[in-house]
């Protein structure tokens, strides 16, 4: 690879069924260690598989960046333990990039998804396989990478569906 960088991007579900929580662990980590040469993860630290992504590339060397949808993005964490985390591994960034949106919406999380493929030489991408459930979902975030010509890594579990 010689010195250059591989990026590989997130995009999961905020819930993640405790049965499936080892086998996406494994494969985030399979996926991130040990592929030699230098490593970006780009993540948006949402609860879930995004937090689960940067906090196992950080441990696997990587450097993070940090897609940040909105101005009021802290307000959509739903408990303390989720923003303590997230504001954990956002002090751990090596890079941070803001999205011009003021407050945290649908079309926030699809920019910074976005951005996210865009900037990405692989998705990973913790999905059940079924539609987004708003503007700016794992699903449309996989699509939009297809689409794009990304390739795009799903990990989940067969017959197994989000909460």
């Amino acid at each position: 690879m010689g010195g250059l960088v591989k990026r590989i991007g997130v995009t999961g579900h905020r819930n993640i069924p405790s049965e499936v929580l080892d086998h996406i662990r494994s494969a985030l980590r399979a996926a991130l260690c040990g592929h030699g040469g230098a490593l970006e993860a780009l993540s948006s630290l949402a609860a879930g598989a995004d937090q689960l992504f940067a906090d196992i590339a950080l441990e696997c060397g990587a450097e993070l960046t940090v897609v940040i949808p909105s101005g009021d993005y802290e307000r959509g964490f739903a408990d303390a333990g989720e923003l303590a985390q997230y504001r954990r591994l956002k002090e751990r960034a090596t890079q941070e990039v803001r999205m011009g949106f003021e407050h945290s919406t649908d079309e926030a999380y699809y920019a910074a998804g976005a951005y996210i493929a865009d900037n990405c030489d692989r998705l990973l991408a913790v999905w059940d396989g079924r539609p987004a459930r708003g503007r700016g979902g794992t699903g449309d975030i996989v699509n939009y990478a297809l689409d794009a010509g990304k390739p795009v890594t799903v990990i989940w579990c067969e017959g197994v569906e989000r909460a």
